[in-house]
């Protein structure tokens, strides 16, 4: 029965993401030039994805046949082959979530555009449904991959011994939303930094004017790395929780039988639910900020995703339905926390992003320092708030008086965290959708109304975009508690003992590599913009007539640099990701890489509310003072915002929302290659 319900709700999310995108796509597109300038993102978009997928397609092949053979030459052959199907699937889904994302998204940043012509509310309606289609289709994609592959591989005959083939598949998952992320992170940034800095400080014109040659470039890295590159992150998270989780179950299976085990998915489903109700209850009353709308949409989605929560314990607990609803809330307010510390700290009405803001005028530098500084701080409340969950949720576990009770109530916390994911990943495609569409707008000509209608949702798409940030890696820091717990298991280690010299190694090697693959990640942006700014000003030099308006730039120049970049420079932190624990696990041993993984996590997560934090508060501070504060436009203080601005793209963009993948890629990997490193 419970099975039936995973299905049932799964299959009709789909067909609801399928009616959300028709009625994206039968839209109003406006008028003929702001179709022109879409069609170019359009294209841009397209061309970048198959290439980059096509790379991706490749490593993954090679992946697959060396997982194959290293469980066929440690003597297990039938779980070697049932891990490679599995990973193969789970990489073609966070492939097709990624790419249905970005198709859907350069087709709503148009009709948003058009929208804003009529109305904010029916410009933000345009967004967020649009961005709905795919937070909607990653969840129903994830709980049908998991759920299927549950039963094909004989869950419902042996549920005890199944959840551990399907590891695969959040491996899969990983490996594509790694490179998807890296690629997609590696082109918007370098294309932003290259339109800002040439654009803004040396040429002092807007910043999505129509003059600019890589302002088309920027616009289609918003959708190949915010929506294309999140909706495989997304993808990935839920369906690497729902499987660690699902594998911690099996220790309860006496007490709860085979609901124990699938209980995430059946939570999820509901959540889901949760999610597409949420969503279409958003609406602007009328002059209100749109922020607070999406805010209203988010609180709807949450207690409905709890009253799910509850009837899916109440049915599968009995008598212990209570504690683990309880650990379930513990995981939503998480959620909910982590959204109010990350708006607190990236959006302008607040002290940090003010305080950048002033420190703008008295140069970059001090931008700089004060940014930096802001983004150290912003580690400390939601480190915190982690803490806290993880002991909450273990102790109400504990409380059960169920012999592992307490772990699998973290692994109930987890899934209460995610229930509202579909919700959040809408308003993180939100994002690009409003910033694509201010610049259809800009780029056309369009009156100065509309301008200001687009302006004030790209405001809150900034927000919303560092909103789900925060939230990834909130869900990433339970979510790798979770699958540490469920390597302990499947390694057969009973702790990590850091006294070891060789463990200690293994920990200090893991702390490493979130700084090596930051660094490449960071360094691939300054590359890009680099061939980025030169091209540009090489094309004001050879012909005036750009800036005087009387000749188009060649934007394709921009957008082909981009991409070969991007494609490129991927590879390497990819690679230190993939080898760096897979050697480590290899020569030093199953305790050494479980401390990678332990300290790695650890150090990841700081990381990427480090990077993550501070770049939305760089970009934040800049529209602060573009809204007319300090000087406005143009002033000394913006250019000095701008700097800024471009330090924080690489962080918040690429090297932040990469480290979410990564630290989840450490787990599944790790798990995937237990057999490998067991001695």
């Amino acid at each position: 029965m419970f099975l039936v319900t995973v299905f049932s709700l799964s299959a009709a999310g789909l067909i609801i993401a399928g009616f959300l995108a028709r009625y994206i796509i039968n839209s109003d597109q406006g008028n003929e030039k702001m179709q022109e300038i879409a069609q170019a993102i359009r294209q841009g978009a397209g061309a970048f994805l198959k290439r980059q997928y096509t790379t991706i397609a490749i490593i993954s092949a090679i992946v697959a046949v060396l997982i194959f053979g290293l469980y066929a030459f440690s003597g297990r052959l039938e779980l070697g082959w049932k891990t490679a199907i599995a990973f193969v699937l789970g990489a073609a889904f966070s492939g097709a979530s990624g790419y249905v994302g970005m198709y859907i998204s350069v087709r709503a940043n148009l009709r948003t555009a058009a929208a804003a012509t009529r109305s904010v509310n029916e410009a933000l309606t345009k967004a967020l449904r649009g961005g709905a289609v795919s937070g909607i289709l990653v969840v129903a994609l994830s709980l049908l991959g998991v759920a299927g592959l549950f039963v094909l591989y004989g869950g419902v005959q042996d549920p005890e011994s199944v959840p551990l083939t399907l590891v695969g598949f959040g491996f899969g998952a990983s490996l594509v939303a790694l490179f998807a992320q890296l690629g997609g992170g590696i082109y918007t940034k370098a294309a932003d930094v290259g339109a800002d800095l040439v654009g803004k400080v040396e040429a002092g014109i807007p910043e999505d004017d129509i003059r600019n040659p890589a302002v088309v470039a920027d616009l289609v890295g918003d959708n190949v790395g915010d929506c294309a590159g999140r909706g495989a992150d997304l993808f990935e998270s839920t369906a690497a929780e729902n499987i660690g989780a699902m594998i911690l179950g099996i220790v309860l299976f006496p007490v709860f039988g085979i609901g124990g085990i699938i209980f995430p998915l059946v939570a999820r489903s509901f959540g889901l639910v949760a999610s597409i109700i949420g969503i279409f209850s958003v609406k602007v009353r009328g002059e209100e900020d749109p922020m607070k709308a999406l805010n209203r949409g988010f609180y709807v989605t949450a207690l409905l995703a709890f009253v799910g929560f509850s009837a899916a314990s109440y049915m599968i607990f009995k008598d212990h339905w209570i504690a683990f609803s309880f650990a379930g809330l513990v995981g939503l307010v998480t959620s909910l926390i982590f959204l109010l510390i990350t708006q607190y700290y990236t959006e302008y009405r607040y002290r940090p992003v003010k305080s950048i803001a002033q420190a703008s005028s008295t140069g970059g530098a001090t931008n700089i320092i004060t940014g930096f500084a802001v983004g150290m701080e912003s580690v400390a409340g939601p480190v915190i708030v982690i803490v806290a969950a993880l002991l909450g949720a273990y102790f109400i576990g504990e409380g059960t008086g169920l012999e592992d009770g307490g772990l699998y109530g973290t692994a109930v916390a987890t899934m209460g965290m995610l229930a509202p994911a579909a919700y959040v990943l809408a308003m993180d495609t939100f994002g690009p959708i409003t910033d694509n569409a201010g610049g259809i707008v800009e780029m056309s000509g369009s009156p100065e109304d509309v301008r200001k209608r687009t302006d004030r949702l790209d405001a809150v798409g900034n927000t919303t975009k560092a909103l789900t940030k925060g939230y990834a890696v909130g869900s990433a820091a339970l979510a790798a508690f979770l699958l540490f717990s469920a390597f302990m298991t499947d390694a057969h280690l009973e702790s990590i003992d850091l006294a070891k010299p060789v463990v200690f190694v293994g920990g200090f090697l893991g702390a490493m590599l979130v700084f090596l693959f930051s660094s490449l990640a960071i360094r691939a942006v300054g590359k890009g913009a680099y061939y980025i700014i030169n091209e540009v000003r090489r094309q004001f030099k050879a012909d005036p007539g750009i800036m005087a308006g009387t000749s188009k730039p060649s934007y394709t120049q921009c957008v082909d640099i981009a991409t070969k970049g991007a494609l490129r420079e991927m590879v390497w932190p990819g690679l230190v990701a993939i080898i760096g624990p897979t050697a480590i696990g290899y020569f030093l041993g199953a305790e050494a890489v479980g401390a990678t993984l332990m300290v790695g996590t650890i150090t990841g997560v700081v990381m990427a509310l480090l990077l993550n934090n501070s770049g939305g508060a760089w970009d934040n501070a800049k529209k602060y003072i573009e809204m007319g504060n300090l000087g406005g436009k143009g002033s000394e203080v913006h250019k000095a915002a701008v700097v800024g601005d471009t330090v924080g793209d690489p962080f918040k963009d690429t090297a932040g929302p990469s480290l979410h993948v990564f630290i989840k890629l450490l787990a599944t990997l790790t798990l995937v290659l237990v057999p490998l490193f067991l001695r």
